[in-house]
């Protein structure tokens, strides 16, 4: 099919460069460094509170500091609170966030550097209802929003201001989700008409972001945003976010999803990783992301429509033969390297989910149990559980291919080699992008999974070039994702694979990821990381999922807290989605696509959702997680531990 393009090259990194915006004497877009930003958590009004933990997060990294006002006291205070910085000589500029209340914003645009509104909100009541706006309805309500959104774009080019247009999948105000519903296009839109709106009046210091929950969602929303912008000859700089992405890992690997795909695509110029943690966290995690493309050299790759055997903007998982338990229908499939162990024994296997009892001599399963272990050239000389398979180089499975559950692994060379021995079942062949060509697709049986592997640093869109290759080719065979990473940190590797392989599965490439790690991350964090990106990618669901609000000066209650409560008593609900949020800003929108909400309303007050629809009202707050428990249970999504 003839795509749009939404960047400059898909087969080579390339930064789509965008105009500069000047947020004070920051630079954003352009050829500047992709920039970072988090979000205090503190009340506004609590003016000490925010300068300690606005400096914190300064000497943390933090370029830009974004400072909720949901009223105008908070828009009038951050005039005090700048001024108690550039005191302490930090002169960060800052962002006032707005929701509901156009006088904070255009109080705040004359005393701080730039503005956020929410194109759902700020001119919108939010009340979940199905209208169906004629033309005219529509074009009446787009006047009113004219009317009352004006003001403030001469406001922010008088004085010199900023602004971020972000819209959020969640928070879609119920005149788009009418006409486009709850889509990414509908999200494009909902930005669209502000900025529309900011060009007759020849304002043009705008930055626009589509954060979503959901990297998925995410992901397409930014690709349409551009792909629109190309096809217009604009060119605003990008802020790049997957929202309530949760804390600890799952917010990083989320984060890493839905950001990294964008980044290796050259989309973004500054990022907020949103972590349910005290923000200064955040920024470690947003530097690693960003200083991954900060020094590269972006290729000379010109815009143009391409071919492509998929589309870009809509998921759609690619379509394979199945090959034992691989392709098709089934999960894509998790594969643990022991091949650096020098002996792999029975308790080996609990780093990747499976636990043997002496006593009861059987094996119990995690829902992270890997299917496969590759031994490279060592031996398993114990008994296997019944789900997994082990994988040994081509040699060595010559020695063993009288036992069940193993399989070899060849280079592209050695398989077509007719003297080779070859399973009759399940042959593992690594290929890379030079030894990929139409002779070995030609001479690929129905027993081959092609594993896509390179040793390049950044190696995504090599690897998506390949997975092109064999759909101009008409190859349905399944493939392996492989990723090798050595001597990084911990928070970098998990970082990294998500980015490399997640942006494959966003695509709807990859039957099966294969991390190996060397000096980087424990077999366990490398098997928990690997089930962690394709839960994030939505293509292989293993535990629960937080969506969970990284929490501001609207919070009504202590988020980490009571998010490490919750996840105590439900982290066994596989494919359950609860969201947590600390305040009706954020709840019932940012929580979309959750099946039960738990947000704050008021002091000590708590109201459940089952999805959007608000089931039980001001429940006082230490007794709301167990009423949010019993509403799992009545939804009938509870079971009980195992």
């Amino acid at each position: 099919m003839l795509v749009k393009p939404y960047c400059n090259s898909l087969t080579a990194y390339s930064r789509f460069i965008t105009r500069e915006v000047k947020v004070g004497a920051l630079g954003i877009g352009g050829t500047n460094t992709i920039r970072l930003q988090s979000m205090t958590t503190t009340d506004t009004m609590d003016t000490e509170a925010t300068v300690a933990q606005s400096i914190r997060m300064i000497e943390a990294g933090c370029e830009l500091v974004r400072i909720t006002a949901p009223s105008i006291n908070e828009a009038k205070n951050l005039e005090e609170i700048k001024k108690q910085l550039v005191a302490k000589g930090y002169h960060t500029p800052i962002c006032a966030d707005i929701h509901f209340t156009p006088n904070a914003a255009e109080f705040a645009a004359r005393i701080i550097e730039k503005v956020r509104v929410n194109p759902g909100n700020y001119a919108d009541k939010k009340k979940f209802e199905e209208i169906d706006h004629t033309d005219s309805a529509y074009e009446a309500e787009l006047e009113r929003i004219r009317k009352r959104f004006t003001p403030l774009v001469k406001i922010c080019k008088e004085y010199g201001t900023a602004m971020r247009i972000g819209t959020n999948h969640g928070s879609l105000s119920d005149r788009i989700l009418s006409r486009y519903g709850d889509t990414p296009l509908g999200m494009v839109e909902s930005a669209l008409e502000f900025l529309r709106i900011c060009e007759e009046n020849n304002y043009y210091d705008i930055i626009l972001s589509m954060k979503a929950s959901n990297p998925q969602v995410m992901v397409q929303a930014y690709r349409l945003l551009v792909q629109k912008m190309i096809e217009t000859n604009r060119n605003y700089p990008l802020h790049l976010g997957v929202t309530e992405a949760g804390d600890g890992e799952d917010g990083r690997i989320k984060s890493a999803v839905g950001i990294g795909t964008l980044l290796e695509d050259g989309l973004g110029d500054t990022i907020r990783v949103s972590l349910t943690e005290e923000p200064e966290f955040e920024i470690p995690v947003a530097k690693s992301l960003a200083d991954r493309y900060n020094n590269l050299t972006s290729s000379t790759a010109k815009i143009h429509d391409i071919e492509l055997p998929y589309n870009p903007y809509e998921y759609e998982r690619r379509h394979t033969q199945e090959v034992l338990n691989i392709g098709a229908k089934n999960v894509p499939r998790v594969i643990a390297d022991f091949s650096t162990k020098e002996k792999i024994t029975a308790a080996s296997l609990f780093a990747c989910g499976y636990n043997y009892s002496v006593p009861l001599d059987k094996w119990n399963l995690t829902e992270q149990a890997a299917d496969f272990i590759f031994a490279g050239n060592n031996t398993v000389d114990f008994e296997l559980p019944g789900t997994l398979g082990v994988i040994y180089n081509a040699e060595v499975w010559a020695r063993h291919s009288n036992k069940n559950q193993c399989y070899p692994l060849f280079c592209a060379e050695e398989y077509f080699k007719a003297e080779k021995k070859k399973s009759s079942e399940l042959n593992f062949v690594v290929v890379n992008t030079s030894s990929l060509t139409q002779q070995v697709i030609q001479h690929i049986d129905k027993t081959v999974v092609l594993v896509f592997d390179s040793e390049k640093e950044l190696a995504m869109s090599k690897l998506r070039s390949m997975f092109v290759y064999l759909e101009e080719n008409k190859c349905q065979t399944p493939v392996i994702i492989k990723r090798n990473f050595k001597d990084i940190p911990e928070q970098d590797f998990q970082l990294f694979s998500s980015t490399d392989i997640g942006a494959l599965l966003i695509d709807g490439f990859g039957d099966g990821v294969w991390i190996k790690q060397q000096n980087c991350a424990s077999p366990q964090v490398c098997n928990s990381t690997a089930f962690g990106i394709l839960q994030a990618a939505r293509t292989r669901i293993s535990k629960t999922e937080y969506i969970s609000c990284p929490s501001c000066g609207r919070t009504l209650f202590d988020l980490q807290e009571t998010t490490a409560k919750i996840r105590t008593v439900t982290d066994h609900l596989k494919g359950v989605k609860i969201g947590i949020m600390g305040c009706i800003v954020n709840g019932p929108g940012e929580m979309a696509d959750a099946d039960y909400g738990y947000v704050g309303t008021g002091v000590g007050k708590i109201s459940l959702y089952k999805g959007k629809e608000v089931i039980k009202k001001n429940v006082p707050s230490e007794n709301a997680v167990q009423e949010l428990v019993s509403l799992i249970k009545e939804g009938g999504d509870w079971v009980e531990r195992t």
